[in-house]
């Protein structure tokens, strides 16, 4: 047995009932949350940990409302969610908000990162060759508007894009625009 992988449990949501596992990778703990049935091109959501915006619900982004929409969807049809653990596209919660301070005085969310020393993104999507290869997943519908998760999620299985789109509002409205002006995100 696999020491690096968890025991399935039982994760009942107020989206509707899932199994959950773990998946070490160093020291991150990656969550797998699936429906039963994985054979037929089911949905994914491959989501990178957003504290602000998964857990208090910030309306300074659109993971939470992406990641709600993915739970609604993939308990009535179907599928995955990958929770990747790297919050703040990798950079750690404690530059991700050094970078929302950068926000605050004008920055957009790249040039905050770059100001702090970063990549754009720094994101690392290695574990899901393991992943896919632990549940023998060969393709997906893929819940995403960035280009980049695609081409990631294509180096191991087959992927075909589905849009998943969140209502922009008066503090995401600039963050949205940069995602699709500078990181070629499809909003």
């Amino acid at each position: 047995m696999d020491n690096t992988i968890s025991n399935e449990a039982n994760l009942p949501t107020k989206y509707g009932n899932f199994k959950i596992r773990v998946f070490q990778e160093d020291s991150k703990e990656h969550l797998v949350l699936f429906t039963k049935d994985l054979s037929q091109n089911p949905l994914l959501r491959v989501h990178s940990e957003c504290l602000t915006g998964d857990v208090f619900g910030s309306l300074k982004c659109d993971c939470g409302g992406e990641l709600a929409i993915a739970l609604e969807r993939i308990s009535k049809e179907g599928g995955m969610i990958i929770y990747l653990r790297q919050e703040g596209r990798n950079i750690g919660l404690l530059n991700k908000i050094n970078a929302y301070a950068l926000q605050d005085v004008g920055y957009d969310t790249v040039e905050a990162n770059l100001a702090l020393g970063f990549r754009d993104d720094e994101r690392d999507y290695s574990i899901l060759d393991k992943i896919f290869k632990f549940f023998e997943i060969k393709s997906v519908k893929l819940l995403t508007n960035n280009p980049k998760k695609v081409e990631e999620v294509s180096k191991y299985i087959k992927s075909q894009r589905e849009p998943i789109l969140v209502e922009h509002n008066c503090y995401n409205r600039d963050y949205l625009k940069t995602k699709k002006e500078r990181l070629g995100h499809i909003l």
